[in-house]
């Protein structure tokens, strides 16, 4: 198998005149570096000799205050926006080193002549459809993958500086914060294939209701290349308004009524079981990840691959051996206990999608809860419908933790089974007394809530009391 993460290959080097050609800029005093550079780094703890620095400048930070630092660590070459006068130190001035790195981020994807790329959007089940196809395209040829959350308007040229003249696929995940980042970012990727996974609640405080988050995350079929596919639910919330934007394009669409679709579903504890249907013919599939959700998220993959003409054979393959993303629902057993470690992040229908993997477990079922993020004002609202809803599924206990925990506890007014607390240094004496209290039953404990609410760190403090 083929990875990025493995790859020998070497990055294209950069000459004085590609930059310039790149980014439209200048050298300051005509004092250009003669050699072929490396690298474009935006970290000033990891520049060195042979690389180029770029610094960035934010609302808390300058990249240039660190112009010293890279020089002392025998880096010569600066991309800025501001110069200053030091000796020994090559600068290429440009008018925004952010708008810069995008440029030289489409630079090099534009070099890469051999490469199909796949750009992806949604609001939940990225990166788990990301890892399938990694696991799908890289058994193929050389695949460069997003790692971890690189998807906004900075991360995104970060990895298009990835590529490799080997890659010959590149699977980019595009994220939105706001109105036009996405169509910011799908101008630089220049995609053969993109595509809408869902429309969901994530990100709902920026964009004010999931009219305006449909807005933004269709932004990126409009940079699809000539003859490119773009990939559609069938079956979501905003299917029809997805339609409107692609109705011009080729398309393929996925889930209930698609082009391509599961029957046969059989879910068991750590995995799923289903006959796929597509164009090119149906197979079974033996997927090694738990939940409907991920059903719904091969499917994703699979129309993406066959886009690219990937054969079916191949894509069976490919699934069947995908791993997850650390923090996406891995199982880790521990003596008697299962713990189910699902704390990357969180939205309100990604809580509920991992309730029902949780539901499938043998034993008793505690899900321990925190926060969920960006929602704006409606975030005391959704976390009360939250805990109506998690109510209303057969779990034995659900602990709340954070801010929001007492709207969680108010929304299943009714129910006994939730129990609330501000704080992890509060929940932790609860589940000590809750399994003591159980022993010697199994019990099975699922970790989620976003990112911010570092829910591991509770999962990790009751493991060790264990």
């Amino acid at each position: 198998m083929h990875t990025s993460t493995t790859s020998s290959g070497e990055l294209t080097p950069w000459s004085a005149d590609d930059l310039v050609q790149a980014t439209h800029g200048y050298w300051y005093k005509n004092n250009k570096p003669t050699q072929l550079l490396k690298r474009i780094l935006t970290d000033s703890r990891h520049a060195e000799k042979g690389d180029i620095f770029l610094a960035l400048k934010g609302e808390r930070f300058d990249g240039h205050s660190f112009i010293s630092q890279v020089i002392s660590n025998g880096c010569t070459v600066a991309i800025v926006s501001e110069p200053i006068d030091i000796e020994n130190l090559c600068q290429l001035v440009v008018p925004d080193t952010r708008i810069a790195l995008g440029h030289l981020g489409a630079f090099r994807r534009q070099s890469c002549q051999n490469l199909k790329v796949i750009a992806l959007t949604g609001s939940s089940g990225k990166t788990t459809t990301k890892e399938m196809l990694n696991s799908i395209l890289s058994g193929v040829a050389p695949t460069l993958v997003t790692r971890g959350n690189l998807n906004n308007d900075l991360g995104v040229p970060m990895m298009l500086l990835e590529l490799l003249p080997e890659h010959r696929y590149a699977v980019m995940e595009l994220g939105a914060n706001h109105q036009g980042e996405i169509d910011y970012t799908s101008n630089l990727v220049r995609p053969d294939v993109a595509g809408i996974l869902n429309i969901g609640t994530a990100h709902l405080g920026e964009f004010g209701g999931r009219e305006g988050i449909c807005r933004a995350k269709s932004e990126i079929y409009r940079h699809l290349s000539q003859n490119g596919t773009a990939i559609v639910p069938a079956k979501d919330d905003f299917t029809i308004n997805i339609l409107n934007t692609t109705q011009h394009l080729n398309t393929l669409s996925f889930g209930l009524g698609g082009d391509i679709f599961a029957t046969d579903i059989q879910l068991e504890a750590q995995r799923s079981i289903f006959c796929l249907h597509t164009p090119q013919g149906k197979a079974d599939v033996s997927l090694p990840f738990a939940g409907e959700h991920n059903v719904f998220n091969a499917l994703a993959a699979v129309a993406f691959s066959m886009a690219l003409n990937i054969p079916l054979q191949q894509i069976v393959k490919g699934l069947e051996h995908a791993v997850g993303a650390q923090g996406r629902l891995n199982f880790i057993q521990h003596h008697q206990y299962t713990f189910i470690d699902d704390t990357y992040n969180a939205n309100p229908s990604s809580m509920l999608a991992a309730a029902d993997v949780l539901l499938k477990q043998d034993g008793l079922k505690v899900m321990v809860i925190g926060d969920i993020g960006e929602l704006g004002s409606e975030a005391e609202r959704e976390h009360v419908a939250l805990g109506r809803k998690l109510a209303e599924k057969e779990i034995d206990y659900i602990v709340a933790v954070g801010q929001y925990s007492k709207a969680i506890k108010s929304g299943a007014s009714a129910s006994d089974k939730i129990i609330n607390f501000e704080t992890q240094a509060h929940a932790l004496p609860a589940l000590i007394h809750m399994i003591e209290k159980h022993q010697p039953q199994s019990m099975n404990f699922l970790f989620k809530g976003s990112r911010f609410t570092h829910m591991e760190t509770l999962m990790a403090d009751l493991m060790e009391k264990l």
